[in-house]
């Protein structure tokens, strides 16, 4: 008994001595050795999560206090991008320092500036209808050169962080200056113009949500399209616009009042000739996702009232003559509908359009008239890599009697549409003339054959024949650097009842013929510094459409580069 005694007591007394004893430090890092000492487990019980030893390094500085520091600390991040090696460099457009490239400040904290340089070269050659020596009679194919020059400088001032939201207020004015010569035969004439492809002021209004949904306002000269290809309007008008998006940027709209500028040869706005009396109030509401996903619907009115005064066909009989300073008023509106996006492995882009309202006198009669007229056009495509094949369709009603008070021909109000190969084809990149000078078959790199005059290539003609197109077309990126495409497109007239009045009656053919193109772009830069384009286009022109396309070798060719800073 006194030995089990002993024993017990003599463990007691190990276990006080064994605790007393001094922890061993490691002189390195100042800290205890970690111990591999089994941790209790309790019978029926996962095993106790191991306590990590604490970091221990008497050297390393104290963790910094959670709560904010009095005060702020400026940070001058443009000095810091100096100090990564990024000095300010203004002739490299790509330098990420530039002050004219908006990559700092001008003025104040977030006051900036971009300046952009632009020359434009076209040299074309073309065979196309021009006037014969003696009046009336078909028009007969002559070459042509046309060759236009432009420069222009865009520069914008604006205030505001713009990464997530439009600038507080910006200013931005794009002035041109074109020169621009034809030459048939011994006939050489030149013109020159100034315009501006941009003149306005914006306005931030006001902010309506946390992801930056917002309202602005715009006024003056101010690029405008009705929907995604630009079918209906596709300008650079005088107006006033207010602009916005909602939830989470889901809808966008844009609603305004704008007034046309006239145009030059090479289709740019000319500040010397006048502000047309044309109105056009437009209201367009863009939802993403609407009905699909990937896929963005718009909802378009527009309202277009003229009171112009130019010249235009006064029909008497069986003759079309043409009268300067006559009256043309007319007050349409259109309803429209567009989608772009894409549906499972499908690109599709398409447009319905519905013109209706009234015109006072109306083109072949000296009464009014009633326009109602129709449009749609789908244009589906698919990708394979580098390649992109496309597939276009196009409706534009034609008008079937001049003579009996409505007009069933659709027009758009300035437009230049990127659709079925768009400058790239010579029926749409080329002016077609019809008879005396005065009237055109077609304007420059417009779709529609409206049959508008000469001398006002802006207003609106609702008496036409209209068009059916029907495209294939393929783009294969052969490089970052290169791209090529191809369109084929046939063409024909809805009604050609217009086209036989002018004509005295003669008999026109629905056929057109088939339009085949060929467009190279390049980009050597891989950038919109340089760019190269090369196009040539051959109109096949059926039989009885040779008087009205220029006989039987309509073609086209253009060089174009343009060259940016």
């Amino acid at each position: 008994m006194r030995c089990v005694r002993s024993l017990v007591m003599m463990s007691i007394l190990m276990a006080a001595a064994m605790q007393s004893i001094a922890v061993e430090v490691d002189p390195n890092s100042g800290c205890p050795p970690e111990t591999a000492d089994t941790v209790r487990q309790r019978p029926g019980e996962g095993p106790p999560q191991r306590l990590q030893p604490a970091e221990c390094d008497p050297t390393r500085l104290p963790t910094p206090s959670a709560s904010p520091l009095p005060g702020s600390i400026p940070v001058d991040r443009w000095r810091i991008i100096d100090a990564l090696g990024h000095p300010d460099n203004r002739l490299d457009p790509y330098a990420t320092n530039n002050p004219l490239k908006g990559d700092r400040p001008i003025w104040g904290p977030d006051g900036f500036s971009v300046l952009t340089l632009s020359s434009n070269s076209l040299l074309e050659s073309r065979r196309v209808p021009a006037s014969p020596a003696a009046a009336g009679g078909p028009l007969a194919g002559q070459q042509q050169f046309f060759d236009s020059q432009t420069a222009t400088i865009d520069a914008v001032l604006y205030e505001g962080d713009t990464i997530f939201r439009p600038p507080d207020y910006q200013l931005r004015i794009t002035p041109t200056l074109n020169y621009s010569s034809t030459s048939s035969g011994a006939t050489k004439t030149t013109t020159t113009s100034i315009g501006a492809q941009a003149l306005f002021f914006e306005k931030h209004l006001r902010d309506v949500s946390a992801q930056y949904d917002f309202d602005s306002v715009r006024i003056g000269i101010q690029p405008v399209t009705s929907d995604f290809r630009g079918f209906v309007l596709a300008d650079q008008p005088l107006g006033l616009r207010f602009f916005g998006t909602r939830d989470n940027d889901t809808y966008q709209y844009s609603a305004g009042w704008f007034r046309r500028l006239p145009k030059n040869a090479a289709r740019q706005n000319q500040l010397d000739a006048g502000i047309p009396a044309n109105d056009v109030v437009m209201a367009n509401l863009y939802v993403q996702d609407l009905g699909k996903a990937g896929l963005t619907s718009e909802f378009v009115v527009i309202y277009d009232r003229s009171r112009a005064r130019g010249t235009h066909i006064v029909f008497n009989g069986a003759t079309a003559t043409f009268t300067a300073g006559a009256r043309h008023d007319y007050d349409v509106l259109y309803l429209g509908y567009s989608a772009d996006g894409h549906v499972g492995r499908l690109n599709l882009t398409g447009s319905v359009y519905e013109v209706i309202g009234r015109e006072s006198p109306g083109v072949f009669t000296a009464s009014a008239t009633r326009v109602q007229a129709s449009f749609a056009a789908l244009e589906l495509s698919r990708d394979f890599d580098w390649i992109r094949i496309r597939a276009s369709g196009l409706y534009a009603s034609g008008d079937g009697n001049p003579l009996d008070g409505q007009s069933h021909g659709f027009d758009g109000i300035n437009q230049s549409a990127l659709f079925a190969g768009a400058d790239s084809t010579f029926f749409i990149h080329q002016r077609l003339p019809l008879v005396l000078g005065a009237i055109d078959l077609k304007q420059r790199d417009s779709l529609f054959p409206n049959l508008r005059s000469t001398a006002d290539t802006g207003e609106s003609n609702f008496t036409n024949p209209g068009l059916e197109l029907l495209g294939v077309g393929a783009d294969l990126d052969l490089a970052p650097s290169l791209r090529v495409s191809f369109d084929v497109d046939r063409l024909m007239f809805d009604r050609t009842a217009t086209l036989q009045a002018i004509q005295g009656g003669a008999a026109v053919s629905r056929s057109i013929g088939t339009d085949a193109s060929v467009d190279v772009i390049y980009r050597p830069f891989i950038s919109q510094n340089v760019i190269g384009r090369l196009s040539v286009a051959k109109l096949y022109p059926d039989p009885a459409a040779r008087s009205l396309v220029g006989g039987t070798a309509p073609l086209s060719m253009f060089f174009n580069i343009v060259l940016t800073y």
